[in-house]
Protein backbone atom coordinates (compact mmCIF):
# COMPACT_ATOMS: atom_id res chain seq x y z
CA UNK A 1 0.00 0.00 0.00
CA UNK A 2 1.05 3.78 -1.13
CA UNK A 3 -0.21 6.35 1.17
CA UNK A 4 -2.31 8.33 -0.25
CA UNK A 5 -3.52 5.57 -2.59
CA UNK A 6 -5.78 2.95 -3.24
CA UNK A 7 -6.10 0.48 -6.07
CA UNK A 8 -8.88 -1.19 -7.61
CA UNK A 9 -9.47 -4.33 -10.06
CA UNK A 10 -13.44 -3.29 -10.61
CA UNK A 11 -13.65 -2.59 -14.21
CA UNK A 12 -16.57 0.17 -12.91
CA UNK A 13 -13.44 2.16 -11.13
CA UNK A 14 -11.72 3.14 -14.10
CA UNK A 15 -11.99 6.67 -15.44
CA UNK A 16 -11.76 5.97 -19.71
CA UNK A 17 -11.32 9.79 -20.44
CA UNK A 18 -7.85 9.68 -18.02
CA UNK A 19 -7.04 5.69 -19.30
CA UNK A 20 -7.50 7.19 -23.24
CA UNK A 21 -5.72 10.48 -22.51
CA UNK A 22 -2.39 8.53 -21.44
CA UNK A 23 -2.20 5.90 -24.10
CA UNK A 24 -3.60 7.53 -27.24
CA UNK A 25 -0.35 9.50 -26.74
CA UNK A 26 1.87 7.06 -25.78
CA UNK A 27 4.60 5.48 -28.34
CA UNK A 28 2.95 2.13 -28.47
CA UNK A 29 -0.65 2.87 -28.87
CA UNK A 30 -0.21 6.49 -30.16
CA UNK A 31 -3.54 7.54 -31.97
CA UNK A 32 -5.60 4.65 -30.41
CA UNK A 33 -9.82 5.51 -30.49
CA UNK A 34 -11.46 6.05 -27.97
CA UNK A 35 -13.66 3.12 -28.66
CA UNK A 36 -10.95 0.61 -29.07
CA UNK A 37 -9.50 2.28 -25.82
CA UNK A 38 -12.56 0.94 -24.36
CA UNK A 39 -13.83 -2.22 -25.57
CA UNK A 40 -9.69 -3.43 -25.01
CA UNK A 41 -10.79 -2.60 -21.45
CA UNK A 42 -13.76 -4.45 -21.40
CA UNK A 43 -12.57 -7.23 -22.64
CA UNK A 44 -9.25 -7.25 -19.72
CA UNK A 45 -8.36 -7.52 -16.34
CA UNK A 46 -7.36 -4.06 -15.43
CA UNK A 47 -5.60 -2.72 -12.76
CA UNK A 48 -5.88 1.70 -11.74
CA UNK A 49 -4.33 3.43 -8.81
CA UNK A 50 -6.30 6.44 -7.39
CA UNK A 51 -5.41 8.92 -5.03
CA UNK A 52 -7.56 8.99 -2.45
CA UNK A 53 -10.20 11.69 -3.76
CA UNK A 54 -11.11 8.99 -6.79
CA UNK A 55 -8.55 10.47 -9.47
CA UNK A 56 -7.33 7.90 -11.26
CA UNK A 57 -3.13 8.16 -11.86
CA UNK A 58 -1.41 4.79 -12.75
CA UNK A 59 -3.35 1.76 -14.84
CA UNK A 60 -2.34 -1.99 -16.20
CA UNK A 61 -4.53 -4.19 -18.05
CA UNK A 62 -3.83 -7.72 -18.23
CA UNK A 63 -5.02 -9.74 -21.43
CA UNK A 64 -5.77 -13.11 -20.30
CA UNK A 65 -7.60 -16.21 -20.47
CA UNK A 66 -6.75 -16.39 -16.67
CA UNK A 67 -5.83 -19.84 -16.76
CA UNK A 68 -2.69 -20.66 -19.08
CA UNK A 69 -1.49 -17.22 -20.34
CA UNK A 70 -1.58 -13.40 -19.86
CA UNK A 71 -0.42 -10.34 -21.63
CA UNK A 72 0.53 -6.87 -19.69
CA UNK A 73 -0.07 -4.04 -21.58
CA UNK A 74 -1.19 -0.06 -21.35
CA UNK A 75 0.86 -0.21 -17.67
CA UNK A 76 1.47 3.89 -16.90
CA UNK A 77 1.73 6.34 -14.00
CA UNK A 78 0.70 9.67 -14.63
CA UNK A 79 3.79 12.08 -14.92
CA UNK A 80 3.04 14.18 -11.49
CA UNK A 81 2.53 10.79 -9.49
CA UNK A 82 6.21 9.14 -10.70
CA UNK A 83 9.19 8.29 -8.03
CA UNK A 84 6.27 7.60 -5.41
CA UNK A 85 6.62 3.64 -5.64
CA UNK A 86 3.04 3.33 -7.38
CA UNK A 87 4.25 1.01 -10.19
CA UNK A 88 6.16 -1.17 -8.18
CA UNK A 89 2.67 -1.26 -5.86
CA UNK A 90 0.66 -1.58 -9.08
CA UNK A 91 2.72 -4.97 -10.45
CA UNK A 92 2.95 -6.43 -6.89
CA UNK A 93 -1.28 -6.24 -6.89
CA UNK A 94 -1.02 -7.61 -10.32
CA UNK A 95 1.16 -10.40 -9.36
CA UNK A 96 -0.68 -11.16 -6.50
CA UNK A 97 -4.42 -11.04 -7.60
CA UNK A 98 -6.81 -14.23 -7.53
CA UNK A 99 -7.26 -14.75 -11.36
CA UNK A 100 -3.26 -14.59 -12.29
CA UNK A 101 -2.46 -17.46 -9.99
CA UNK A 102 -0.66 -20.33 -11.98
CA UNK A 103 -0.65 -18.76 -14.78
CA UNK A 104 1.98 -20.46 -17.04
CA UNK A 105 3.40 -17.92 -19.35
CA UNK A 106 2.86 -13.87 -18.72
CA UNK A 107 4.31 -11.72 -21.39
CA UNK A 108 4.93 -8.05 -22.08
CA UNK A 109 6.58 -5.52 -24.26
CA UNK A 110 8.45 -2.42 -22.99
CA UNK A 111 10.58 0.03 -24.72
CA UNK A 112 12.31 1.54 -20.86
CA UNK A 113 11.01 0.07 -17.78
CA UNK A 114 12.93 -3.67 -18.00
CA UNK A 115 14.17 -2.95 -14.75
CA UNK A 116 10.72 -2.75 -13.13
CA UNK A 117 9.65 -5.71 -14.78
CA UNK A 118 12.81 -7.83 -13.67
CA UNK A 119 12.12 -6.79 -10.44
CA UNK A 120 9.11 -9.11 -10.37
CA UNK A 121 10.57 -12.04 -12.05
CA UNK A 122 10.04 -10.98 -16.21
CA UNK A 123 13.44 -11.89 -18.50
CA UNK A 124 14.03 -11.19 -21.88
CA UNK A 125 12.01 -14.47 -24.02
CA UNK A 126 13.65 -17.85 -23.45
CA UNK A 127 13.44 -18.95 -26.94
CA UNK A 128 12.76 -16.00 -29.18
CA UNK A 129 12.99 -17.68 -32.13
CA UNK A 130 9.41 -19.83 -31.27
CA UNK A 131 7.65 -16.31 -31.30
CA UNK A 132 6.15 -14.32 -33.83
CA UNK A 133 3.66 -11.50 -34.40
CA UNK A 134 1.25 -10.16 -36.84
CA UNK A 135 2.40 -6.12 -36.01
CA UNK A 136 0.46 -3.32 -37.99
CA UNK A 137 1.54 -0.52 -36.53
CA UNK A 138 -0.85 1.82 -38.81
CA UNK A 139 -4.00 0.52 -37.61
CA UNK A 140 -4.88 3.34 -35.44
CA UNK A 141 -4.27 5.86 -38.50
Amino acid sequence: MVSGYKASSDIKDMDITVIHDFISTSYWAKGIPLNTMEKAINNSLCFGVFTDSGSQVAFARMVTDSATFAYLSDVFVSKDHRGKGLSKWLMKIIIEHPNLQGIRRMALATRDAHSLYEQFGFKSLSSPESFMELHQPDVYK
